[in-house]
C-alpha cells in the first residue's frame, strides 16, 4: 500500500546498523530501501547515520547517540529504521526512546515491522508496546519476589555463596613478593576479595 506525504514531515534521518554477528550483511542494503520509502513519501534526507560492526546489546552507539543529540536540536521531523531490532538494545530502552522523539515531536519508522508513529494507528501500537514492557517487568519482578520468599521458606540463605580462599597460602605467596592481582588471577577471584580478607586476618 503506498503512503501518500505527511504534510507536517518533511525531513527524515535515516539510521542503519550492522553488527560483526550479520555476517555478509551490507547496512547499504537497509539505507537503499529506507531512501526509496523516503521518496515514495515525499520526504527529504538529512542525514544518514550508520554504526557499522557495533553489537545491539552495547550501551553506547556513536551514531545513535549522534542521532539523538540531533534530533533534540530538531534537525529533522522524523526517524526511519529498516527493523526495530537493529534501533533497540531491548524492549525497555526502544519504549523509552521512541518516547523520548514523541515528546520531541519526532515521528519514528520502522520500514520491515510496518511501525509508523507518524499516523494515528501506529501511535496505538507503540502505546500497547510500552503496556507489554510494563507488564512483562512487572511479571519478573513479582516472579522474583516469589523464587526469594519460597527460599527463604525454605531456609534457604539467599544471596552470594562465600567463596573459600586459603588465606594462609594467600599469606604466604604475598610473602614471596608476589602480588595480590597475579594470586586473585590463580585463584579466580578479585582481587577486592583478597584485600577484604586480608584485613579479615590483621
Amino acid at each position: 500500500m503506498e503512503h501518500t506525504a505527511t504534510p507536517s514531515i518533511l525531513r527524515v534521518a535515516l539510521y542503519g546498523r550492522v553488527s560483526t554477528l550479520d555476517k555478509g550483511q551490507d547496512v547499504n542494503l537497509q539505507l537503499n530501501e529506507l531512501r526509496d520509502y523516503s521518496e515514495r513519501r515525499g520526504w527529504k534526507i538529512t542525514g544518514e547515520y550508520v554504526d557499522n560492526g557495533v553489537s545491539g546489546a552495547k550501551e553506547s552507539r556513536p551514531e545513535l547517540n549522534r542521532l539523538m543529540a540531533d534530533a533534540k536540536r530538531r534537525k529533522f521531523d522524523a526517524i526511519a529504521v529498516w527493523k526495530l531490532d537493529r534501533f533497540g538494545r531491548s524492549l525497555k530502552h526502544l519504549v523509552m526512546t521512541i518516547a523520548d522523539l514523541e515528546s520531541l515531536g519526532i515521528a519514528f519508522v520502522s520500514l520491515r515491522d510496518g511501525f509508523d508513529l507518524s499516523t494515528p494507528s501506529g501511535r496505538l501500537m507503540f502505546q500497547i508496546i510500552g503496556a507489554m514492557g510494563e507488564f512483562e517487568r512487572n511479571l519478573i519482578r513479582e516472579r522474583v519476589k516469589a523464587g526469594m520468599a519460597h527460599a527463604k521458606a525454605k531456609g534457604r540463605k539467599l544471596g552470594r555463596s562465600s567463596v573459600y580462599v586459603d588465606m594462609n597460602a594467600v599469606a604466604a605467596r604475598r610473602a614471596n613478593g608476589e602480588s595480590l592481582r597475579a594470586i586473585a588471577r590463580d585463584l579466580g577471584v578479585s582481587p577486592a576479595l583478597l584485600v577484604k580478607r586480608t584485613k579479615g586476618t590483621l
